[in-house]
């Protein structure tokens, strides 16, 4: 990315049924892990790699993020585990935004909904485009924004969505 960016990915599809004994702990499903590695790629053959990349510590994110990275090929230390990702509200996600702008240019987020939806709206200069269900970041969706350098990150409206992409509009093999 030539400007300051930020990558907004939800985490894969969970596996309600796997017997996680709570909601931090709930694995990816056979979808999950396959759209995951799909996601990478796509990020990959469209050039934007994240500079630094903030993880929400549940196992469907971390797995998610480990299964995107294989394409990606960030390095471990640009990789933190953000405690508060995880049932973030968009004022948590926002202080990360800003606690970390500063010092990386393009930051990405793997977390979780309603608070990835919430940032991705607020920052949004335009409403962002919902699938046939209203939903907008479905499971393993990735969102790119691009900011003017040196401008505000977490600011409302200050982004401009790049794109949008979900796995189901994602060709079979990319």
């Amino acid at each position: 990315m030539k400007k300051a960016g930020l990558i907004l990915l939800r985490h894969a599809k969970s596996d309600w049924g796997s017997g996680a004994r709570n909601d931090f702990d709930r694995p990816l499903a056979a979808r999950g892990r396959k759209d995951a590695p799909r996601m990478g790629k796509w990020i990959r053959k469209n050039g934007f790699i994240p500079d630094l990349i903030l993880c929400s510590p549940a196992l469907r994110a971390r797995e998610t993020l480990a299964a995107v990275n294989n394409e990606l090929k960030v390095r471990d230390k640009a990789i933190i585990y953000e405690d508060g990702i995880y049932g973030a509200s968009l004022d948590v996600l926002l202080g990360l935004i800003r606690k970390y702008n500063q010092r990386y240019g393009n930051i990405m987020i793997t977390g979780h909904n309603p608070g990835i939806d919430e940032l991705l709206c607020f920052l949004c200069k335009t409403p962002p485009p919902v699938t046939e269900n209203k939903k907008l970041m479905t499971t393993a969706a990735v969102a790119i924004l691009e900011f003017e350098v040196g401008g505000c990150m977490s600011a409302a409206a200050s982004g401009e969505l790049l794109r949008l992409i979900r796995p189901a509009e994602l060709p079979g093999i990319i």
